[in-house]
């Protein structure tokens, strides 16, 4: 009886995980397409500083990107 619900435990562990994962996941893919979307407002509205837009979506977008692969591995290591 213990083992089997230690085993269910550890099941609903890795299933958090994974629905961890792709919360991390769908969570950068809006922020990075809000940021996209709004950096090509700006440029439309001032296209003398399309470079340093640029600039800061590049850098603004990577940021992102670090913190969801960072959110992800986390849950991949406690998978187990």
């Amino acid at each position: 009886m213990m083992i089997s619900m230690l085993m269910a435990a550890e099941g609903l562990a890795q299933l958090g995980c994974g629905i961890g994962a792709g919360i991390a996941t769908i969570g950068a893919g809006l922020g990075i397409g809000k940021i996209g979307g709004s950096a090509m407002d700006a440029i439309a509205r001032q296209p003398e500083a399309t470079g340093k837009i640029q600039t800061n979506m590049i850098l603004t977008s990577a940021f992102v990107e670090g913190c969801a692969l960072f959110a992800i591995a986390a849950c991949a290591f406690l998978i187990k």
